[in-house]
């Protein structure tokens, strides 16, 4: 496909689900609406906003990874984050209880979450790619090693905890998107933005990246800082998500790999808009279905989790293929 057709479709592509996403936005903040609507508007508006957010940040963070890890069945989550998340919130109810962690300042509760997460992907970054060996695929290596180390630690926990509050540590194990304290909610929209904001500045950069280490410095992209760059951004993006809902493991798999089929071979420049714009659709859409059609009986976050699971066994077979 030649650039000015594959622009041709990726405009054509963004319209058709520009205008399906306006359409799930507004049967989303309109349908069986009931009472004040300015008190609808405000709580379904700050809900939207939360789906948004996650819409963007994951498949934009995991298009990025799979730029500097040339690999399209990755997910930044296997560097350990959503192993980590679970890890500091049943530690949290384990050491404490749950009575006291509910109690707790969600702003401090979010600051803390990230400062770990971001924490914990800087040092292994400096430790591996820096100091003992520039190898991106041992860094990966060592980040599965982590999640399993992370989830092993949980499962123990989980078992130790009395009951009740294990009930109470489920409901903030999986992802959800109401309830976002205000505060928490503008952070984290700060943090995707700056973030974001960075990846675009770099783009042209990073779009050289996918000639791989050699082909990037042919072109004098420096190749090591920019993947300590884009690490960062990825990390920055994943963490935000997740302190903000919690952990979504595949959804980031499941938008990219559409991308990539609707507009195969399309610089970055187009892929990550139409990643954005699948996401929102996807997930306001599941949202709608689920609230006005299934009546919340399960959420989101499970269906997502089935089909990018589903999805990533479809892509290991036909890679093998």
């Amino acid at each position: 496909m030649s650039p000015d057709a594959r622009f041709h479709r990726a405009r054509l592509l963004a319209l058709s689900l520009g205008g399906l996403m306006a359409l799930a936005v507004a049967v989303y903040m309109t349908l069986g609406a009931v009472g004040s609507w300015s008190f609808v508007l405000s709580y379904r508006g700050e809900k939207l906003l939360t789906i948004l957010l996650v819409a963007w940040a994951v498949p934009v963070s995991t298009v990025l990874f799979h730029v500097i890890s040339r690999n399209q069945i990755l997910t930044p989550s296997i560097m350990g984050f959503d192993a980590l998340f679970m890890l500091i919130q049943t530690l949290a109810v384990f050491l404490i209880g749950a009575a006291t962690v509910t109690q707790w300042n969600p702003v401090l509760v979010y600051l803390g979450e990230l400062a770990a997460m971001v924490a914990f992907s800087t040092l292994l970054f400096r430790w591996l790619f820096g100091r003992i060996a520039q190898s991106l695929e041992l860094l990966l290596l060592v980040g599965i090693i982590f999640g399993v180390l992370f989830r092993s630690v949980t499962g123990l926990l989980q078992r130790l905890i009395d009951p009740g509050e294990f009930l109470v540590l489920q409901d903030r194990l999986f992802a959800s998107f109401s309830g976002a304290d205000p505060q928490v909610l503008a952070m984290s929209a700060a943090l995707v933005a700056a973030a974001s904001f960075w990846a675009i500045w770099r783009l042209p950069a990073i779009d050289a990246m996918i000639l791989g280490r050699d082909g990037a410095l042919a072109v004098g992209v420096p190749h090591r800082r920019l993947t300590a760059e884009v690490f960062l951004i990825v990390t920055l993006l994943v963490a935000a998500s997740t302190a903000l809902v919690g952990p979504i493991t595949f959804f980031g798999l499941l938008v990219a790999n559409l991308a990539y089929r609707l507009l195969p071979g399309a610089p970055l420049r187009l892929t990550l808009p139409l990643a954005g714009l699948l996401g929102a659709l996807l997930l306001v859409g599941a949202q709608v279905v689920l609230e006005r059609v299934l009546g919340f009986t399960g959420t989101v976050g499970m269906v997502i989790e089935f089909l990018g699971g589903l999805l990533f066994i479809l892509l290991l077979i036909e890679r093998a293929r």
